[in-house]
Order: structure tokens, then C-alpha cells, then sequence
């Protein structure tokens, strides 16, 4: 360990004695690579870490923590690492932890009668539905990254995916947390209570603090009964305000039985044509939109049918669908879903591009696109706008493409933060929010001062000193 101060190496060998040799890696280590730690997942920023060390359980964490605190050594909390606003690898000090929990990945406990399934932070998100399934349960939580991402970076982040309209963000879904602190004790909150109002409400606070305040390391999150059949269908709108007017009829139509509802721009459909053809899009190159929407039913599959295309009839003589398909079958159901999951790495495929999570009352959406369409047309000509995401809970997936033939990395250089800037002056306009489910991570920390109100700014930051006096918890990240 050439490259180490005395006090480094100290602290990796105390690691090692911690987790065990072959949990704590280092470049000094022979045939070591750290990039899938140290590189994000859009290949935009690549850091350098210290070591990464990775704990069996929560005693190990709690003691890699103290180690670190006593050090005075940052600590980068890491699940799947497929985040999206570099908010979970290390920055390129060299003097940072990352901390992966990929090692603790238990169902812990499944509760029938309380619905609710307890797992450890580094539980892969689809690991969870499938133990949840095979107990007879629905987990609704469901976005793209499902095969790779955690429960633990699904709630520092406060995921959101495509069943939010009926479910609600991973905020919603869990009851209790258990968290190691930045002075590594363990907060043992592990209940599955519904109700509880014995002070301040520490696990919300805990939920979406991006691993700043708290170490996740376990939760137990709501299940709910399988439904008795869930049906899909694909629908053309002629604009976005006929979208919004669909999304009224199918709340009016479907009530709690809407748990998905995705809106899809022509252009971003085309991207999945073009690089991934085998999935056969329907229906996008006649219509400026597409909509995928999801019945899930109590009562029986032909309920569900006959709700859906009395829903269908009654758009299409409103005007809002020119036309539509529903799934005959689970695997022509998957097929849509996976056309809608594919249109993220069709545009990687299609070159680099900036990327906007935001949020906007569902009602002003169709002019917030408009106008800030029309505002990017005139501030970099030929730009291509991939336009899609959670329209039933006011969520877009914003994000600008350089134009056809452009120097994307030039691109990047010259107009991310001018696009940046235009397009969350419009949502602060508009009254949303800069990131709806992706975080703030490091990306967005020098724009949050900019859009987030000052008092509570403030009162953020009082926590963060409170908790984490030291700021060895993801420092720069959410508050810088």
C-alpha cells in the first residue's frame, strides 16, 4: 500500500480485522480493480476510492463505521450502483470508503398476517418481489434497474417506478428501518407498525437522505395481495393534453385498479425502433404520444377486460385515444412494459444526452412541455427531446438528446448547464420540483440553493450537523 498515509494503512488493516481480508479491496491489492465501485452508472464520473469494504451484517457495519468516524475517514454508502445522479461512488480523493451492501442481502422475515416482509439493505429490488410472490404477496415496486438496484438505494433515494400512481414512492411502502449512525450505533426501528406517533418521525427522514444522515441496513416494507388479474394496454393519444384527459377517464374508469399509467413521446419510442426492433412498438409512428396503462383487478380477469374496454370505447369517443391494444396474454403484457423499460438504454445506445428528473402538477404538464420544448428549439437548434415517464403521478423523464450528427462530447461541454438551467427555471415556473425520484446526489447539489426554498434549506442543513457532525456520511452530496 505504497500510496497510504500510516493512519490509511492502520485503518485498513483495522477493516480487514473488521470484515475479513477478501471484503476490503484496494488498488494496492494484486489484480484489483475497483471501477464497478468507483464509476457511476452512466459512465459520466469515475472516482477513486480508498478501499471498498464490504460488511456480512450489521454489527460489521456499525464497526467499519466507529473505525472510520475515529479516523475522521468519509464514508460513501453503495447498493446496486445504478443511480443516476452520482450520488453513490466516491469522489477522486482517494481518501474515501465506499461501503457496499451488496454482502447483506437476507430476507430476514416474512409476516403474513401484518403484510409485511423485512429484508436486509442490499436485498436486490427483484429478489424482493420474487420472495414476496412466492409467499402469495405482491411488492409493487417496479422500475427498470430492478434486476441490479437494492431496497437499500431504493429508499436512500426514494424510488419511485411505474406503479407510483397506485402505490406510492418507496416512502410509502416502508414501516420501519433499522440505520447505523455516523458514530456507528444501530437505531433498531425494525416495526412494522401502521401507527406510531411516539415523537419525530425518524425513518421518513431517513428515506431519501441519500445515505447523508444514516447507513440503511435493513427494512421492513409493505405487501399487499396479488391481484386476480392484471391487464395492460397500449393506447395512442393525439397530444398531451388528450393524455391528461385519458388519465382522468381511467381514474374515473378504474379507481385503485389504475396502477400504471406511462406516457411515451414519438421520439423517444423511436429510439427503441431503431435499436431494438425485435420489440416491435406499436401504434408510435402514427401519434405524437403513446400510452401504456395497467389494470391491476380484485375480482377476476373478465372484470378487469370489460373495465378496460369500457374505458378504451369511452376515449376514443371523447377523442383523447386514436387508437389502442390490450395484451391478450402475460407475455404480450411484458412485451409493452419492456418496449416502455428499453426506451433509457435505447437512448444510451443512441449517445450521450441530459438527463431531467422532474416533477409538475399533472395539470400543467402538457404546457410546461410546450413551452419548454419551444424554448430548447430556440436555444440549441436540432436538439431532440426524448420525452417519457410517470405521467400519473406528474413525473417526466425530461431528457434532451444532441442534435442528429452533433460532437456530443462537445455537446455536453457547451449546453448542459445552459439546458440545465433553462429547464429547471421552467419547472420552478411551473411549481415542481428539480428531482422527482432520482435524488440530488452530486449532480444537482450547486442547483438545489437555486430552487429549493431557503427555510428549509436551512433546516436541512441543522439536521445534517446534528446527525452528522462530522460530515463523514456522503459528504458533497444533497447539501455539498
Amino acid at each position: 500500500m505504497t500510496d497510504l498515509t500510516p493512519s490509511q494503512t492502520a485503518l485498513i488493516a483495522q477493516l480487514r480485522a473488521l470484515c475479513g481480508h477478501a471484503n476490503v479491496l484496494t488498488h494496492a491489492d494484486p489484480g484489483a480493480d475497483l471501477s464497478p465501485w468507483e464509476q457511476d452508472w452512466r459512465k459520466r464520473v469515475k472516482g477513486r476510492a480508498l478501499a471498498v469494504v464490504r460488511p456480512g451484517n450489521t454489527q460489521e457495519v456499525a464497526a467499519v463505521v466507529k473505525a472510520c468516524a475515529a479516523a475522521s475517514t468519509p464514508i460513501v454508502p453503495q447498493g446496486g450502483n445504478t443511480g443516476l445522479v452520482v450520488g453513490g461512488v466516491p469522489n477522486g480523493s482517494g481518501n474515501q470508503i465506499v461501503l457496499s451492501m451488496t454482502r447483506m442481502n437476507a430476507v430476514r422475515a416474512i409476516d403474513p398476517a401484518n403484510l409485511t416482509i423485512t429484508v436486509e439493505a442490499g436485498c436486490v429490488l427483484q429478489n424482493l418481489q420474487t420472495a414476496a410472490g412466492n409467499a402469495g404477496f405482491l411488492f409493487p415496486l417496479s422500475l427498470g434497474a430492478e434486476g441490479s438496484c437494492t431496497i437499500g438505494g431504493n429508499l436512500g433515494t426514494n424510488a419511485g417506478g411505474t406503479q407510483v400512481v397506485r402505490y406510492g414512492n418507496t416512502r410509502e411502502l416502508c414501516l420501519g428501518l433499522e440505520v447505523v449512525t455516523a458514530q456507528g450505533k444501530v437505531w433498531h426501528g425494525l416495526t412494522g407498525l401502521r401507527k406510531d406517533n411516539t415523537g419525530y418521525d425518524l425513518r421518513n427522514l431517513m428515506i431519501g437522505s441519500e445515505g447523508t444522515l444514516g447507513i440503511i441496513t435493513a427494512a421492513t416494507m409493505k405487501l399487499y395481495p396479488q391481484p386476480a388479474a392484471q391487464l395492460t394496454a397500449w393506447a395512442a393519444v393525439p397530444s398531451m393534453e388528450a393524455a391528461v384527459q385519458l388519465l382522468g377517464l381511467a381514474h374515473q374508469r378504474l379507481g385503485p385498479g389504475l396502477t400504471g399509467f406511462e406516457v411515451m413521446g414519438q421520439f423517444a419510442l423511436s429510439l427503441v425502433d431503431k435499436h431494438y426492433p425485435q420489440l416491435r412498438v406499436p401504434l408510435w409512428q402514427e401519434t405524437p404520444w403513446c400510452v401504456l396503462l395497467e389494470n391491476s383487478d380484485s375480482e377476476s380477469e373478465s372484470h378487469a377486460r370489460g373495465q378496460f374496454e369500457a374505458l378504451l370505447e369511452a376515449a376514443l369517443e371523447a377523442g383523447c385515444v386514436t387508437d389502442a391494444v390490450v395484451a391478450e396474454n402475460l407475455t404480450q403484457a411484458k412485451g409493452l412494459w419492456h418496449i416502455r423499460e428499453s426506451i433509457t438504454l435505447a437512448q444510451v445506445q443512441e449517445g450521450l444526452n441530459i438527463k431531467h428528473d422532474i416533477s409538475i402538477p399533472v395539470s400543467l404538464i402538457p404546457a410546461f412541455v410546450a413551452e419548454t420544448d419551444a424554448l430548447l428549439a430556440l436555444e440549441v437548434p436540432g436538439v431532440r427531446m426524448v420525452d417519457f415517464g410517470h405521467l400519473g403521478d406528474g413525473n417526466l423523464h425530461y431528457n434532451v438528446q444532441a442534435p442528429e450528427g452533433a460532437d456530443e462530447k462537445a455537446f455536453l461541454r457547451e449546453c448542459e448547464d445552459k439546458i440545465n438551467t433553462l429547464v429547471f427555471d421552467q419547472v420552478k415556473r411551473f411549481g415542481g420540483s428539480i428531482s422527482a425520484e432520482h435524488g440530488v446526489g452530486e449532480q444537482k447539489v450547486n442547483k438545489l440553493p437555486l430552487y429549493k426554498d431557503p427555510t428549509a434549506l436551512a433546516m436541512m442543513r441543522a439536521v445534517k450537523k446534528a446527525l452528522d457532525p462530522q460530515n463523514l456520511l456522503n459528504p458533497g452530496r444533497v447539501l455539498g
